[in-house]
């Protein structure tokens, strides 16, 4: 499976990545996890002993090698596969690549980062046989046409707020505009049934797909750092649930 994971700042986007790569992992896939947010968290949130030094954005000499953008030219189509071995780490089963922050241009600007990032994302949902879970920042220009394309699902991360929702609608819009064929929400945090019930007359027609029920020792774990992973086995179970749904929906989206 090749999944994406979006959502608003503070609903837990992190932490549905780490459950979902954790439950992948123990279920025997080999799988990759791309931590693509600027703030990268998901080497905690995985319990790694050690988190990566080194990002992929952090290899600027190899950038300017092989995407150029110093003389004004920039190469689209740079090779990555070596790259991959370079920069990720592997624990529990799961192998992590921390992409970076990248420095932003001017509107319009296809900077030689974003062309490298857009690559590897390519590379890495393309190429590889293997699971494949992408923790994205809140907008998806990381997530190119090709990748986007080929990935089973791009899921939207929400909680009961109204901003988290709006931003899903946000989300929604764009994947349609680069060829994503499914969003589907994954609600965390989750208060009781009653607020489960509410949610999916709020998703823009998005199908809400699971219901992580909120947890003190995951939001204990978040604060501090910790791994989410095993911090709470109704978390765990509920991301099990999710790893079914996601496998039924992707066999159909194979079959077809």
């Amino acid at each position: 499976m090749k999944l994406a994971v979006s959502g608003k700042g503070g609903v837990g986007k992190t932490t549905i990545a780490a459950l979902l790569a954790s439950e992948l992992a123990a279920r025997g896939y080999r799988v990759t996890a791309i931590d693509a947010d600027p703030n990268p968290t998901l080497a905690s949130a995985l319990g790694f002993p050690t988190p990566p030094t080194t990002s992929l954005l952090d290899l600027r000499a190899e950038i300017e090698e092989r995407v150029g953008g110093s003389d004004g030219f920039i190469r689209l189509n740079p090779r990555v596969d070596d790259l991959v071995e370079r920069v990720a780490v592997a624990h529990g089963g799961i192998q992590l690549i921390v992409a970076g922050a990248i420095s932003r241009g001017g509107a319009g600007c296809a900077c030689p980062q974003n062309v490298l990032l857009r690559r590897l994302l390519d590379h890495v949902v393309l190429e590889r046989d293997e699971a494949v879970v992408i923790d994205l920042e809140a907008g998806l220009e990381h997530l190119g046409r090709r990748s986007a394309q080929a990935a089973d699902a791009l899921l939207v991360v929400v909680d009961a707020s109204r901003s988290s929702l709006e931003t899903a609608a946000r989300i929604r819009r764009l994947a349609g505009e680069i060829g994503v064929a499914r969003v589907l929400a994954v609600a965390n945090k989750v208060r009781g049934p009653e607020e489960e019930a509410s949610l999916p007359g709020s998703l823009d027609g998005i199908e809400l797909i699971a219901a992580i029920p909120y947890s003190d020792a995951l939001a204990q774990a978040e604060r501090a750092g910790e791994p989410v992973t095993g911090a709470d086995p109704a978390a765990q179970a509920a991301a099990a649930r999710l790893t079914d749904a996601l496998q039924i929906r992707c066999e159909r989206r194979v079959s077809v």
